[in-house]
């Protein structure tokens, strides 16, 4: 079975991830095989917008398949792990900056790689079942694929919050925090896609579009922009200690299983996306983590706690949540030099 179906149908080009069973996990075959039909379909007279879809009810992409991660770093494989990535991150940079519409269609979850798929496009639908988040602080990862970048164009403080807790949107929370776009309800979807196909025009969309949810992120901003306006994670701990009140409470808890280093540098990355305001420069950021935490420890053990042995009990290198210092987020994310991240061919 294919996991990724690619085809011209109309005047769109087709892309619908085929790993139900694995809540279309992604693979490097898939990137690979996206990758070329994007490189084709950028210059197809007959092709005038890109539709991206899933099989499956359950999930448009939980991300990348962070088992076989898992088993390809415990041998040892780092490489092949930063390969994955020095990948995957162009094929986000492409989606980002590609000059015909790209609509996605974000059913289920959608989070980490799945996000850095559907959440750069120029169209993003969602629905009822939408559940959209960038959980990767949880797993001893930082919010990537471009994620942190979409966490930076979130009003006010809401991507730091988002990126740090881990916090999984609905179709109202998504369209407020900027990673989708519109709400079509989902019974309307196939009758819009062949819409899409027919016309290529995007404009299809506005005109089946529904008023967005009720956001309950909305609700909370003020609180959110209270607390997480800080220079670092730990400024943001102090606020949260400081006050007395169930919500901070609330949110401590939530950050509390999640790896300190992973959480400081979150929030660096996050503020050095806002500033730049560039998909190539977030994603730059992001590989710096990324490269060197194949080999720090806290991304193998996030992994196994969470999805082999499951025990939810990690054991980060960090023994408390504030722990991670500055000097050692600076170098997490300091240049690689001669393996720095590539992104000139999509730049």
């Amino acid at each position: 079975m294919n996991e990724i179906v690619l085809r011209k149908e109309g005047l769109a080009g087709r892309a619908t991830l085929n790993r139900p069973s694995a809540l279309n996990a992604v693979t490097l075959p898939m990137i690979r095989a996206l990758s070329d039909a994007l490189s084709r379909w950028a210059t197809d007279d007959e092709i005038a917008l890109i539709l991206i879809d899933a099989n499956g009810e359950r999930a448009f992409s939980a991300g990348g398949d962070i088992a076989d991660i898992h088993g390809t770093l415990a041998r040892g494989e780092h490489e092949t792990v930063r390969r994955f990535w020095r990948e995957e991150y162009p094929l986000n940079a492409t989606l980002a900056n590609f000059p015909k519409p790209v609509v996605t269609f974000l059913n289920g979850f959608t989070m980490g790689g799945g996000v850095g798929i559907g959440c750069h496009a120029s169209h993003r639908v969602v629905g009822d079942s939408s559940r959209i988040a960038m959980p990767e602080c949880g797993i001893g990862l930082v919010p990537d694929a471009g994620g942190s970048l979409l966490l930076a164009r979130a009003p006010g403080r809401v991507g730091e919050y988002l990126g740090t807790t881990g916090t999984r949107m609905g179709p109202g929370d998504a369209i407020f925090a900027d990673f989708a776009d519109c709400y079509v309800p989902e019974e309307a979807w196939p009758d819009l896609a062949a819409r899409l196909e027919a016309s290529g025009d995007p404009a299809e969309i506005d005109r089946v579009a529904n008023p967005a949810p009720e956001s309950p992120l909305a609700a909370i901003e003020t609180e959110i922009n209270r607390h997480f306006g800080g220079e670092t994670f730990r400024d943001i701990l102090d606020s949260l200690a400081r006050t007395e009140s169930e919500w901070s409470r609330e949110t401590l808890a939530r950050l509390e299983p999640h790896a300190p280093l992973s959480l400081a540098a979150a929030i660096e990355l996050v503020h050095r996306a806002r500033t730049a305001d560039r998909i190539e420069t977030a994603l730059i950021n992001e590989y710096r983590f990324a490269h060197r935490v194949t080999e720090q420890g806290d991304f193998l053990e996030g992994i196994r706690a969470a999805v082999i042995d499951k025990d939810r009990s990690p054991r980060w290198v960090h023994d408390s949540l504030g722990a991670a210092t500055a000097e050692e987020v600076s170098d997490m994310l300091s240049s690689l030099g001669p393996e720095e991240l590539k992104l000139e061919d999509v730049s």
